[in-house]
């Protein structure tokens, strides 16, 4: 039931309206934007595809298939959805302490998500760079839409609240720092301190043994690869190394690069997962090895292996290394083999999505197929009723 009178009239206003229905896939609901009026796909960077608040609710209340209403973020908008997910007893209404934290810290319209258990804040404002997801926070501005309840939380406001401020605030606690999200507890991240700063960091992967390549990658040239993801990913993956894994530092720097492009903050995932944040965290996670400094030259004996091959901390980052820079030309290499997985991942994950969408259509196809099979059966009816009585009955008068 979607509490229409308590949806601002900020919202309702504007022609960003779709609705959507849920299929599971692989064992997760899937969430799809559905046009009002109609039984096509809409799409987030599609205006053709969206409609206004009334032919949404309307859509909603007479169609079947449709679970409910969804507003779209875009560019063109001052509006901020921050996402609150798994933080809600669906039964009691009783709200984990992180998430009424950010509630009252936001102070603006809030309502239940459609599930029960989390929550959906809109504010007006502008997101900080660096990321918009950690965990269960998700905050987005375009390219993106909310399933819409009206179900407002008491004691928030009714309207839409300029929150720029506190979203910077909000950002540079859970979001920017973040490496890991421990449920349950307050603070809900782990910060990390950068084992060097930007600069050095640059310098030292520059003049490191495969610092031509990382070069190249860093100036944006693509040769090598066969396609802009896994050069992408390859990139992604040394930063992994020099940054020892720190997401905020890996995503800050790659901003910096001339591979960085607008792909990198778009949803490219069904759960609103940025292209970014994926390729980040994949990097993250097929990283083996990282930088570790070392403090000045240690002693050695003389003549030892140590001692020929050098211990300053740059020498020892050269034979450090990555793992791909050993790897033979030929053979490829772990970044390029992760590159490859991440690929496999992002198709699969379109492939399930269009899987979705495929069903969704077959039993539209099949509802109207059964109607055009009851409407012959009715025709031959009628036929049989003209053949049987209107035709004889035409001849004995005319004929």
């Amino acid at each position: 039931m979607i509490e229409v009178d308590a949806i601002p009239d900020e919202l309702t206003s504007v022609p960003q309206w779709v609705c959507w229905t849920e299929r599971e896939r692989g064992g997760k609901q899937t969430k799809i934007p559905v046009m009002p009026g109609t039984a096509s796909f809409a799409s987030v960077q599609d205006p053709e595809t969206w409609a206004s608040f009334d032919a949404a609710v309307e859509t909603a209340a007479d169609d079947d298939p449709v679970a409910g209403i969804g507003f779209v973020f875009t560019e063109d908008d001052p509006f901020v959805g921050v996402d609150l997910d798994d933080c809600r007893n669906a039964e009691t209404g009783e709200a984990d302490s992180w998430a009424h934290e950010i509630i009252e810290q936001l102070d603006s319209f809030t309502e239940v998500s459609p599930s029960g258990t989390g929550y959906h804040v809109y504010v007006r404002g502008e997101l900080p760079d660096g990321g918009n997801r950690s965990g269960d926070i998700e905050c987005y501005e375009s390219a993106r839409f909310f399933t819409v309840t009206g179900d407002r939380v008491p004691g928030t406001p009714h309207d839409i609240n300029e929150r720029t401020a506190e979203l910077a605030d909000l950002h540079a606690e859970y979001i920017a720092p973040s490496t890991t999200s421990v449920k349950g507890d307050s603070s809900m991240t782990a910060s990390v301190t950068p084992s060097m700063d930007d600069e050095d960091l640059l310098e030292k992967a520059m003049q490191a043994k495969n610092g031509p390549k990382f070069t190249r990658l860093w100036n944006g040239e693509t040769g090598g690869y066969d396609s802009h993801s896994e050069t992408d990913m390859a990139l992604a993956c040394l930063l992994a190394f020099w940054t020892q894994k720190d997401a905020s530092q890996m995503d800050r720097l790659f901003r910096q690069s001339r591979l960085y492009r607008e792909k990198w903050d778009e949803p490219h995932y069904s759960g609103g997962k940025t292209y970014g944040e994926g390729t980040v965290e994949r990097a993250v996670s097929v990283t083996s090895d990282v930088y570790e400094p070392t403090e000045g030259p240690k002693p050695v004996s003389r003549g030892s292996d140590s001692a020929r091959e050098g211990t300053h901390s740059r020498d020892d980052a050269r034979r450090r290394g990555i793992n791909n820079a050993c790897q033979p030309e030929n053979y490829p290499s772990p970044t390029e083999l992760a590159a490859l997985d991440a690929t496999i991942e992002e198709l699969e994950q379109m492939n399930e999505n269009l899987e979705a969408q495929f069903e969704y259509l077959y039993e539209e196809f099949e509802a109207e197929q059964t109607k055009r099979e009851q409407l012959e059966k009715r025709v031959a009816e009628l036929e049989e009723v003209n053949a049987t009585h209107s035709r004889p009955l035409l001849n004995r008068l005319f004929g």
